[in-house]
């Protein structure tokens, strides 16, 4: 799918590849595309789209690059903000005062700025603006997604500091989390690579004074979220440490009623034991009430210790 833009009247404006002629574009964005689409490029504008296979290299030299008057970089986008979902590889190509963007999916970031470069006049005047603001889009889509992930553990930090805390409720309580832990990572990932980003472009000298300006904001932007990132971080692992607190303490209670139930069983025990002992002349042998009062004896030396530790409430 090709969507190709032009500046008309100070704002993004959609045109049809039969256009390009007589209206020039600064931005052709390639969602997943076909060979055809790909062989278009190609002999429309002189440059080659990356491959799919070629995105997933991390290292800095194959991310962010210039080869050919070309200027390459590779970035994570966030698809979503809740936990499900996950980050996909932009790839953006500057060429001929043309910006070109390919990614398997459409995203988030990319509809929201289509939409408010059309909307809004004088966003953007070249395609340095257009990759700029497509970053700045992104790091305030991490800020909307990082104020979801805090909201999330509000909720989850009202759940914890209950006064009680069931299991079953722990393990709901252990597994909304790691939701938050996953989504704090891929958000702390995806500004990590967009700073990454921003400062190859600002040691590239390729943008203006007011764009340098705008690269420097979304810089400040992005150590901003970061230690708010940092922030949850140590919000979630209190929010463990809690929860995995509160499952001790009940594993403590059942083992404790065992150990309790074991010792109160033991004089009841050592009762039935004496009277089972094989002894020729055992005084209460022959003794009407000897059945009745072994019973009661032993009767007597469960409710006693029973008696003692619920008044020390170790039976609460």
């Amino acid at each position: 799918m090709l969507n190709i833009f032009t500046l008309e009247n100070g704002r993004l404006a959609r045109i049809q590849p039969e256009d390009i002629a007589s209206r020039r574009p600064i931005w052709v964005d390639v969602i997943a595309p076909s060979e055809a689409e790909r062989e278009w490029v190609t002999g429309t504008f002189g440059i080659t789209l990356p491959q799919p296979e070629h995105l997933r290299d991390i290292e800095a030299s194959a991310r962010f690059y210039e080869e050919n008057g070309e200027l390459h970089l590779r970035s994570d986008f966030l698809l979503g903000k809740e936990s499900g979902s996950r980050s996909v590889i932009v790839a953006f190509v500057l060429a001929r005062n043309v910006l070109f963007s390919v990614h398997d999916e459409d995203l988030p970031v990319f509809q929201n700025f289509r939409l408010r470069s059309h909307l809004q006049p004088d966003l953007v005047a070249d395609c340095h603006d257009v990759l700029i603001d497509l970053y700045g889009s992104d790091v305030e889509f991490s800020a909307d997604a990082l104020e979801e992930a805090y909201a999330d553990l509000g909720e989850i930090s009202g759940t914890v500091l209950k006064n009680t805390l069931s299991d079953k409720e722990a393990a709901a309580v252990l597994a909304n989390i790691a939701h938050a832990e996953h989504v704090n990572g891929r958000i702390r990932r995806n500004l990590m690579d967009t700073r990454r980003a921003i400062s190859f472009l600002m040691r590239g000298k390729l943008l203006a004074a007011e764009q340098m300006e705008e690269a420097r904001q979304i810089m400040q932007d992005i150590d901003s979220l970061d230690g708010h990132t940092a922030f949850l971080f140590d919000k979630i692992n209190f929010l463990m440490n809690t929860t995995v607190g509160f499952i001790n303490i009940n594993q403590n209670k059942i083992v404790r009623l065992f150990s309790v139930a074991s010792v109160a069983l033991l004089p009841p025990t050592l009762v039935a034991s004496v009277y089972g002992m094989n002894f020729r002349h055992i005084p209460e042998l022959d003794w009407l009430y000897g059945y009745p009062f072994a019973l009661l004896l032993m009767a007597l030396t469960v409710c006693i210790p029973f008696w003692i530790f619920l008044r020390k409430g170790w039976l609460k």
